[in-house]
């Protein structure tokens, strides 16, 4: 059995013209040969993943969606541009080669990156890794170090510094989700209204050093080196990047962090090896996240509240789709069940916080 992240088959009504992309690809990448294989990464639910294989080379392809129009959703060039131009200050980001413009190639945008192959740990650390706690630890380490060099990236010399903006983040960001949720809302949810007036009332100022916000950091979209698993070599999905406070950047990280002390309904949302012997808890992430930072983080009961409060938003905004019929996806029945207790999650943070 492998331990690196494989392709599949491809999904109906996903399908890719090999020679359609091969001549465009061979156009623009000098010295390819051979054909391609097109093949399809699993995972995701939001832009379309291919593994296109050449004789000597391999490549990811992205592209949006079929039937999706709303360019601002799933922006490939902006995608294209953060590979491209933070690669250079963040040398963990796959390199980007070719982005077309050209819907008529294969009926959407698209662009082409360099495949960084590797293992991707999922929701349970693989036996076959027969690490140690001491070996976990490490890594849990590593992938910090990873989130603070992301955060000291120097992004306007990587040209990135209209990719977004720092000042009134916070407060943009807790607006936003907060009216995100009210037009996802269903009968059957929880409002998160005293939440959202605690996020309101406790809102700090804009941080000092802002940067590089990944927005969606967590374990399954990093890489480890198949021939040493403790190194990483790669972090993925960089759709949702920007420049903001760090620290929101943490609680997101954070609120997919479920540890091994958590109860038993928690533990049934993780999607990540979190919980494993050897692996950090929230308070020790944050305190190692300080400490390699130099960022003095003393009201992390706000970002991790935050963190909790957006993933309810992303829940509710799948659920919503469910309820009204616009998915038949049964595994999305539940996820009302999992914004309740994750607003409970945020009602014991706040009951017990000292902000």
């Amino acid at each position: 059995m492998t331990l690196t992240d494989q392709s599949t088959g491809i999904r109906d009504g996903e399908e890719l013209d090999a020679a359609t992309i091969d001549q465009y690809l061979k156009a623009h990448i000098p010295g390819l040969t051979g054909e391609p294989r097109i093949s399809q990464f699993p995972g995701g639910a939001s832009n379309l993943t291919y593994l296109l294989e050449y004789p000597q080379q391999e490549f990811v392809l992205r592209r949006p969606p079929f039937g999706h129009k709303a360019k601002s959703a799933h922006d490939m060039g902006r995608e294209y541009r953060i590979l491209n131009q933070l690669n250079a200050g963040f040398p963990y980001c796959p390199k980007a080669y070719v982005h077309c413009t050209d819907e008529s190639v294969i009926g959407a945008e698209f662009y082409v990156m360099q495949r960084v192959k590797g293992i991707i740990l999922r929701s349970d650390m693989p036996a076959e890794l027969n690490f140690s706690a001491e070996q976990t630890r490490e890594l849990c380490k590593s992938f910090i170090d990873k989130l603070v060099d992301l955060h000291n990236v120097d992004y306007q010399a990587c040209g990135l510094g209209d990719l977004g903006k720092p000042e009134g983040y916070v407060k943009r960001q807790i607006e936003g989700w907060s009216d995100r949720y009210e037009k996802a809302l269903t009968p059957d949810a929880p409002t998160w209204e005293p939440v959202k007036a605690w996020l309101r009332e406790k809102m700090p100022a804009d941080h000092t050093k802002p940067g590089i916000v990944h927005n969606d950091y967590r374990f399954d979209n990093v890489i480890l080196d198949p021939s040493n698993p403790m190194q990483i070599i790669g972090v993925l999905d960089w759709e949702l990047t920007t420049i903001g406070d760090p620290l929101m950047d943490l609680g997101n990280t954070l609120a997919y962090w479920i540890e091994a002390a958590d109860p038993g309904p928690v533990q049934l949302m993780r999607r990540q090896p979190s919980n494993a012997p050897g692996m950090l808890s929230r308070q020790e992430f944050v305190d190692y996240y300080a400490e390699r930072s130099g960022i003095q983080i003393d009201n992390f009961d706000f970002y991790y509240t935050y963190g909790l409060f957006r993933l309810a938003g992303i829940v509710q905004q799948i659920y919503y789709r469910f309820f009204h019929g616009q998915t038949k996806d049964k595994r999305f029945a539940q996820f009302v069940h999992m914004n309740k207790l994750l607003e409970q999650m945020s009602l014991q943070v706040i009951g017990k916080s000292t902000l």
